[in-house]
């Protein structure tokens, strides 16, 4: 069975835009790249700051073959599955082999509020269709469906490919209550970026953020100073990322974060309707805010080389 290091930062990228509407692959693979170069140890695809819903099945496929083509191998490829389906969920994990991703990111099933008996056969479906490491993106507060822990029970006992989780129910104290119940049977990596460094310090594995779409180095430095044990230096950091970070826990998530990503020269704004560019008020809000991070932006340590735990 494939297995994947469920540690680090992984990326919950963006997808990029042309002014037609089609997928802006020369600016995706610029992005790409600059979370290479920042160190981060894996790349999402089609989550939800990658406007997975309105994406269609040739365009994850074509995200998923770019992202192999550019990242040579160096870190996974993870391709998130958000169905109304379970038929469409198994079909769409057979592409994404198929394709060459590394691993799926699952979320429960779409539209429909499946009770916890339905979607834990639909999350068994899926894993046992596949041999490819499955993260769960467990998120009630935005998808209304929590995986509760004896959920996962079941699901780990049948799907051994079922390796991690994205903790995004906003309850920090659920990471020590998934480390007490399964240890390293399930590795914990943080979905919110507000509470990300609180979930390392927790002891979670990882980090699947938003922010690093537009401040890779900086996020990267966050998560392997607090794993090398350098507290200090990531809370320095982390408190003056905040304020933005703050920008990934709003209804216009999608569109503030490639606003930043504007402003560091790493994106575009372009979304796909409905969604559509900030304007007015809300926007030099967010304008605002990204400014000031901008203008105060920490001289970072020489991370990428620290012994992490």
């Amino acid at each position: 069975m494939a297995t994947i290091n469920w540690k680090g930062v992984m990326p919950a990228v963006t997808t990029k835009f042309t002014d037609q509407d089609t997928l802006d692959l020369a600016m995706f693979e610029v992005n790409i790249k600059a979370q290479l170069e920042a160190g981060v140890h894996g790349i999402i695809l089609g989550g939800t700051l990658g406007e997975a819903s309105t994406l269609t099945d040739d365009e994850k496929r074509v995200l998923v073959r770019e992202t192999v083509r550019i990242v040579e191998g160096k870190i996974p490829v993870i391709i998130n599955i958000a169905e109304q389906t379970t038929k469409a969920a198994v079909e769409a994990a057979q592409k994404a082999k198929k394709d060459g991703a590394s691993g799926l990111m699952m979320l429960p099933p779409m539209r429909y509020k499946a009770d916890d008996r339905e979607t834990v056969v639909y999350f068994k479906a899926v894993a046992n269709s596949t041999d490819l490491p499955i993260i769960v993106y467990n998120n009630p507060v935005d998808y209304g469906i929590e995986v509760s822990l004896d959920m996962f029970e079941e699901l780990l006992n049948e799907c051994p490919n079922i390796q991690a989780v994205k903790e995004s129910t906003r309850d920090i104290s659920n990471v020590t209550r998934i480390k007490n119940r399964f240890g390293d049977r399930l590795a914990i990596l943080s979905g919110v970026d507000t509470l990300a460094l609180e979930s390392l310090l927790l002891g979670a594995d990882g980090w699947v953020a938003g922010l690093v779409d537009a401040f890779p180095a900086e996020t990267v430095a966050i998560y392997t100073l607090a794993k090398a044990g350098r507290i200090e230096e990531a809370l320095e950091i982390y408190r003056w990322f905040l304020p933005v970070l703050e920008l990934d826990i709003n209804a216009k998530l999608v569109q503030n974060i490639k606003l930043a990503e504007v402003a560091t020269g790493i994106g575009t704004e372009n979304v796909r309707a409905p969604r559509l560019p900030l304007i007015g008020e809300e926007r030099q809000q967010v304008l605002a805010i990204i400014n000031r991070a901008l203008e105060t932006r920490p001289t970072l340590p020489e991370y990428k080389e620290l012994s992490v735990v």
